[in-house]
């Protein structure tokens, strides 16, 4: 076999194939160097301000900055809601690598339970991971101390100083103030259709209740901002541009704090609720309902625990009493009803009947009693409301009937909301034949009138209502809507707000007027009849008023009434409306206790206190000037 032959190599053929793909790989080069630099001229030139924009958003942040809530204060200038530094510990769920073990260890650390730690989650999920969301809203120093040593150990965590409401004087004034709380979900929800978000974008508290909410608007001010050069990890390096907010507006209220003390004090042990208005332009002096709570435990973030708490407690301290407690008004209202008489020429100043104890009709069973089985004898208007004849007002109101006293009733507000500046308002009910069909399918049976001349049956008003009817009676049929602000704050001294006055009770004769109103004066000043005789005995002014004893069952015909055998809770409620000066009006008071046996001997004295401390003070003010 002959030997192979060696090929000889084209070294030609080599270096040109050797050329062509350097020649190839150089081209690809040339244009991957030509797309580079069309890019980076988009980048440095073309698209310049879009990218420089970008970094500086990187590099540049604007934080909105939450204005300071304005302060409350009473009519003489004491300090009622105010904002204090507190610390609060902090978390920015985005910087946190595990938040869960971050949490536990936090919770080891500074002694926080779980249902704090519940509250959290619940915050964190309606908030954007990177704006920070409170673990604790208030620090104890020791708490303080303790975190400040293992900071270290937990990124995305820190205290915080922040200011937050405090009220000083707490449960006296829960029902008036209100409180603030965390904004939640539905307070979003809300601010987003009211266009407001953005001016929440900084503020941790909103109003809840009371005037907090009633107000926010005025309380809460504007956001502001500022313009922070930030690093990589998002820390501030420096603040290039501030816009300061505008704080909210500082508010005054007609709230006399010595007199609301004096309703707090006056009310201990029971449960109920006082009235106080100027009859001069309705103002509130002073509301309080017992019992009450605490606001400074919303503050910073009740705990289920006390919040369970408060919503089973029988006594329910939630409830203002005095705007949505719905007591019958009983025969506080049968000042009124006499007014009515009069005006539609019903009676007569000196027309009488004769009071045995017991009323009837003609062809009709039922016998209705007065609350004196022997009867008062023969009685005019006069004597009727100063003895508080029932059986005098059960004929009465058969003679009225109930259309004319449905209509003029709810010309005193009854059956609707007095306009109060509070959300918390119960309207009440004012009867009549077409609030009973639509509300129970029954019609309107003559008994049903009856009971209504003694202010029970279905009829059901508001410790507010009450005191608001009686100032239109002293204002012989001037009506001012109640109004717990009372002015605004201003740098040049307190902007007042006029008088809310509506539409006048329309009055034939004013000497009708006259009449009830006497009877009035009498029911404090008789010493032989007055039924608030006791409770308003020997006082420096003259007061006109009129007891009530609300039944909150009914009892039979040939049954008595017996305290002793009767559940606490079906107990007769105590009221009394009054009013002093007689001659010229300033105050006027409600007051409305649940359970408490007889108007005179229980609520007429609550009304005294009221009116000496509130007399007792002008005397002071006149002689210090």
């Amino acid at each position: 076999m002959p030997p192979r032959r060696i090929a000889i190599r084209d070294h030609t053929a080599e270096a040109n194939l050797v050329a062509r793909r350097a020649f190839m790989a150089l081209i690809l080069v040339g244009i991957m160097l030509l797309v580079l630099l069309n890019n980076l001229y988009k980048l440095q030139v073309t698209r310049y301000e879009d990218y420089q924009t970008r970094a500086d958003g990187n590099r540049i942040k604007l934080l909105p900055v939450a204005p300071n809530r304005g302060l409350i204060y009473d009519r003489n200038g004491v300090l009622l809601a105010e904002n204090r530094p507190v610390f609060r510990l902090e978390v920015i769920p985005e910087q946190v690598d595990n938040l869960d073990d971050t949490l536990s260890e936090l919770a080891s650390l500074l002694s926080i339970d779980a249902d704090r730690l519940d509250d959290f989650r619940k915050d964190m999920a309606s908030q954007r991971r990177f704006k920070p969301v409170a673990l604790l809203g208030s620090m104890t120093e020791e708490q303080m101390a303790l975190f400040a040593v293992n900071q270290h150990r937990f990124p995305g965590v820190s205290i915080e100083a922040r200011l937050k409401r405090f009220y000083p004087y707490a449960e006296a004034l829960t029902h008036v103030l209100g409180y603030v709380a965390r904004i939640n979900k539905r307070d979003l929800q809300k601010l987003a259709v009211e266009g407001q978000e953005a001016n929440y974008a900084a503020t941790h508290d909103i109003g809840k209740l009371g005037v907090e909410k009633y107000h926010e608007a005025l309380l809460h001010g504007e956001v502001g901002y500022q313009e922070v050069e930030v690093n990589s990890r998002g820390k501030i390096l420096r603040t290039l541009r501030f816009e300061p907010p505008t704080p909210g507006q500082d508010l005054i209220l007609n709230i006399d704090i010595r007199l609301q003390q004096a309703a707090v004090k006056a009310l201990e042990g029971q449960r109920g609720s006082v009235v106080m208005l100027d009859s001069r332009d309705g103002g509130v002096l002073a509301m309080y309902s017992n019992p009450s709570y605490d606001p400074n435990l919303f503050v910073h973030g009740i705990s289920s625990k006390n919040y369970n708490a408060l919503l089973a407690n029988k006594n329910k301290p939630l409830i203002n009493r005095a705007t949505q407690g719905q007591y019958p008004p009983a025969s506080t209202i049968k000042p009124h009803l006499a007014l009515l008489g009069l005006e539609e020429n019903v009676i007569t100043p000196t027309s009488k009947m004769l009071d045995v104890g017991k009323y009837t009709l003609p062809n009709v069973s039922h016998t209705w009693r007065d609350h004196k089985a022997t009867g008062h004898g023969y009685v005019d208007v006069t004597k009727a409301i100063v003895v508080s004849c029932d059986t005098f007002f059960y004929d009465l109101a058969y003679r009225l009937g109930i259309d004319r006293i449905s209509d003029f009733m709810q010309q005193f507000g009854f059956g609707d909301y007095t306009g109060i500046d509070l959300y918390e308002e119960a309207d009440g009910i004012m009867p009549s034949r077409g609030w009973k069909k639509a509300a129970r399918n029954e019609p309107w049976y003559i008994g049903d009138t009856i009971i209504i001349g003694i202010g029970q049956s279905f009829w059901t008003a508001t410790p507010l209502q009450l005191a608001t009817s009686i100032m239109e009676l002293a204002n012989r049929g001037i009506h001012y809507h109640p109004r717990i602000l009372r002015g605004e704050l201003q740098p040049t001294g307190i902007e007042l707000l006029p008088p809310n006055e509506s539409e006048p009770l329309r009055i034939n004769k004013q000497s009708n007027v006259d009449v009830v109103l006497h009877a009035m004066q009498e029911v404090v000043n008789d010493p032989v009849h007055g039924t608030a005789r006791t409770a308003f005995k020997n006082t420096d002014y003259v007061s006109a008023g009129k007891t009530g004893t609300a039944q909150l069952f009914q009892i039979g015909e040939d049954e008595e009434y017996d305290e002793k055998k009767v559940a606490a809770h079906l107990r007769d409620n105590a009221m009394y409306v009054g009013y002093a000066p007689y001659d010229a009006p300033e105050v006027v008071v409600a007051v409305a206790l649940e359970n408490a046996g007889g108007g005179g001997s229980n609520a007429a004295p609550i009304a005294r206190i009221m009116m000496d401390t509130y007399f007792n003070q002008a005397k002071e003010t006149h002689a210090a000037n």
